[in-house]
């Protein structure tokens, strides 16, 4: 069953949006805002680049950078998570048929 979804009103760049937001991932939803919000504000400030579409494309850019460069030392966190993934797969295959024994 798909988990029930609320529309609530956030706010960046001063531009109100509607936005679905899926029960129990609103306080994270709304830090998104707050952080995509302030770089986009950090990015006005600068006056080097105008119009409300090029900020956004500029900040998704900063933040699609950090994402991606995102490492703790050598450790890779997107890789990481990839191999979790795998190995949970893995697990629940391995134990499917054990859930008939009980």
């Amino acid at each position: 069953m798909a988990e029930a979804a609320e529309t609530i009103e956030v706010t960046i760049l001063g531009r109100p949006y509607r936005v679905s937001c899926k029960e129990g991932e609103r306080e994270a939803l709304m830090r998104a805002v707050a952080y995509l919000d302030a770089k986009m504000s950090e990015i006005k400030q600068s006056g080097k680049v105008t119009g409300t579409d090029r900020i956004a494309v500029m900040a998704a850019l900063n933040i699609a950078h950090e994402l991606l460069s995102m490492k703790l030392g050598d450790f890779d966190i997107g890789e990481a998570k990839r191999r979790i993934r795998a190995i949970e797969a893995k697990l629940d295959a391995a134990l499917a048929p054990q859930e008939k024994l009980f």
